[in-house]
């Protein structure tokens, strides 16, 4: 469990500037990867902790997932 929180921080704090469209797809893959071993842990703890985690980390990944689809046209 704690291998999977230090995975977890370390691609929170990982910057996402300069990535190019298949890195943001990898950095997509994984988010959502990580976010659901975390939930599987907190079904069985309901720990506070984990649950600020993943919304954390889905935030990331909304981000991403901003970004890889473009701009909307208006």
């Amino acid at each position: 469990m704690d291998d999977l929180i230090n995975k977890a921080l370390e691609f929170e704090n990982r910057k996402m500037s300069n990535m190019s469209t298949s890195d943001r797809v990898e950095a997509s893959r994984e988010a959502k990867e990580i976010i659901l071993a975390i939930n599987e842990i907190y079904k069985e703890t309901k720990e506070k902790d984990l649950m600020d985690l993943m919304k954390r980390l889905t935030e990331k990944k909304k981000k991403i997932e901003k970004r890889l689809k473009g701009m909307p046209e208006v």
